[in-house]
């Protein structure tokens, strides 16, 4: 379990500091940051856009784990990546051409990722899987944080851990939504090599580090 990727949602951070919010986790042990965009369209909340992701960018070394909730997103493509975007992921419908949003955003620099919503099945990825470095699987259903895990994802993360390996790439399986200290375990289990957390990381019992390692099953370091 160690080996696993923890990328806080600073969604769930106090919005009025992110950047101090960014360089906390930072600090205390996370290996991504991750930020959700949404556009009040595709999901029904608004959160941030390119010009804060840019403001964001100096407080951290770590890669941006940015998640496009938002349609169409191909105009928008190119925003995020000059505002330091390391990955840059999609819903493969939030435009008519996936494939051509995701040769998009690998062309310009970044990472490209797809995201799953609990009602998208696993079949969408086959065609797109060589373009792929990320696939987010949402044990939720998008726009907020702080729900609880839906359990029928995890037969989805146990396909799509299979669908990888016979690849033979390095494509990172990434779980969003209700993941705590006790979903967590059952997400890597299944074949989950990254987790997103939000009110677990930011607003669990422990320290920032002491609850990123929670999930990792660790016993957690000293307070950060």
């Amino acid at each position: 379990m160690s080996d696993v990727l923890i990328s806080p949602s600073i969604l769930s951070a106090d919005f009025a500091a992110l950047g101090r919010a960014v360089a906390d986790v930072d600090a205390a042990g996370a290996d991504l940051i991750h930020v959700d965009v949404m556009d009040g369209h595709y999901v029904p909340n608004i959160t941030i856009g390119p010009a804060v992701v840019k403001a964001l960018r100096p407080h951290s070394a770590k890669p941006f784990d940015v998640h496009l909730m938002i349609a169409p997103a191909d105009p928008f493509i190119d925003a995020f990546v000059d505002a330091g975007a390391d990955y840059l992921s999609i819903h493969p419908d939030a435009g008519p051409h996936p494939h051509r949003s995701l040769q998009a955003i690998r062309d310009r620099g970044a990472k490209p990722g797809l995201v799953l919503n609990p009602g998208t099945p696993v079949q969408v990825v086959e065609p797109l899987i060589d373009l792929l470095d990320l696939i987010l699987v949402m044990s939720v259903n998008p726009g907020f944080g702080g729900q609880s895990f839906i359990d029928s994802q995890l037969s989805k993360i146990e396909t799509l851990r299979a669908m990888i390996d016979r690849t033979g790439r390095d494509i990172v399986l990434e779980v969003d939504g209700g993941v705590n200290p006790q979903t967590a375990p059952r997400c890597i289990a299944a074949g989950a090599t990254a987790l997103v957390a939000g009110s677990a990381v930011f607003k669990g019992a422990g320290s920032l580090s002491q609850n990123i390692d929670a999930l990792r099953g660790g016993v957690g370091r000293a307070a950060a």
